[in-house]
């Protein structure tokens, strides 16, 4: 079984229903997908962004739950157990 970690910067929108999830990018390092969420969190239309990273092993889907790295904007989740 190898595991592997994975670091994600996911944005959030304004929608009809409050906030919701954007396209997520995964990065190369812990600092990447910091530095890209707080890009993503200063575009037009975003309530914010957070980094986050998941370990686990690819082949077989397990996975461990999100790892909140950073969160940038007010209106975001703290709550990442749905990623």
């Amino acid at each position: 079984m190898a595991h592997m970690t994975y670091y994600v910067a996911l944005p959030f929108v304004f929608s009809c229903d409050g906030v919701a999830a954007g396209e997520a990018t995964e990065c190369f390092s812990a600092n990447a997908a910091v530095m890209r969420a707080e890009a993503l969190s200063r575009k037009p239309g975003h309530a914010g962004a957070v980094a986050f990273s998941r370990t686990g092993d690819p082949s077989s889907g397990d996975f461990t739950d999100a790892t909140l790295i950073r969160k940038f904007g007010d209106d975001v989740p703290d709550d990442l157990s749905a990623l």
